[in-house]
């Protein structure tokens, strides 16, 4: 179902996306476990509150056109679901894929003009998000355009606020 939008470069809608999240993490209780992207909403916010209780939330202001010139560069090999950019990652041959030889495609929603769609519809929704967990102090943010000049702060932090989890393998 979720497909269905993505494929059309729209957002999940909330209950669509909220359902499949909350039973991914019910199946995950007692486990400790990485969020990309959810909560977008004050929806998907609230019934995450209902099942736990986070301990850090981070964003990333990133120029929108930075975004979107990233976003819009991002090719696909369909069968295999590697990805590759034009910028940082590009293919050997434009257009083909490295190991298979067969076509890349960009997908409807990595076309510039859905890019900027969707980003402007998710700033929207967002806020409000970004408000809520700034004023539980658990809220932290990162500017930049560059990955490696982010990260350096980004696992600084996780380094200070996370406790390292040791594999069962240490024991």
């Amino acid at each position: 179902m979720a497909k269905q939008y993505i494929e059309k470069g729209l957002l999940v809608p909330d209950h669509v996306i909220t359902r499949l999240m909350m039973s991914e993490l019910e199946n995950r209780r007692g486990q400790h476990w990485l969020l990309d992207g959810f909560p977008r909403t004050l929806v998907q916010a609230e019934a995450l509150d209902r099942i736990c209780e986070l301990d850090l939330v981070i964003t990333l202001n990133i120029p929108f056109e930075t975004l979107k010139d990233r976003l819009s560069r991002r090719w696909i090999h369909p069968p295999s679901g590697r990805v590759y950019n034009l910028d940082f990652n590009p293919p050997h041959v434009h257009g083909i894929d490295d190991i298979t030889g067969e076509p890349l495609v960009q997908q409807e929603d990595d076309k510039p003009e859905a890019v900027a769609a969707r980003l402007r519809q998710y700033k929207d929704v967002a806020k409000p998000v970004i408000e809520l967990y700034k004023s539980r102090g658990v809220l932290h943010q990162f500017s930049g355009t560059e990955t490696n000049k982010i990260w350096p702060y980004v696992y600084t932090l996780f380094s200070n606020k996370i406790t390292p989890i040791q594999s069962k393998e240490a024991y």
